[in-house]
């Protein structure tokens, strides 16, 4: 069973566009909070508030080593997404099974009416 707590906070940290490039950059390898600022249109406070959605809903770990903070991915958090969406598909492939049989199924006769 799914942690719907869990799902919600996923699909929301997925939800914003900058922290769907942020997630992207990341799946090339670590980088630190001002490099992941330097693309971005936005100022390095908005970033840090991204990464702590973003680590908060499981996706992103961050380590701070001296002065720097080192973000990494962390692709176990997508798998909360990925069971979500499993489920869903395994539901609706039966309901369009049941509705094939039904389709290819012997179509039934009517009775004309008399008058």
């Amino acid at each position: 069973m799914l942690n719907n707590g869990a799902v919600d906070r996923i699909f929301h940290a997925l939800g914003d566009s900058n922290r769907r490039a942020i997630i992207e950059r990341l799946s090339r390898g670590a980088l630190s909070v001002s490099a992941l600022a330097k693309p971005l249109d936005i100022t390095l406070a908005a970033v840090v508030q991204h990464l702590q959605v973003l680590e908060e809903s499981g996706l992103v770990r961050t380590e701070k080593l001296g002065r720097v903070r080192s973000c990494q991915l962390h692709p176990e958090g997508l798998r909360v997404a990925e069971d979500w969406l499993a489920n869903r598909r395994g539901l609706w492939e039966q309901r369009f099974d049941r509705l094939g049989e039904l389709l290819d199924g012997p179509v039934p006769s009517r009775k004309k009416a008399r008058t």
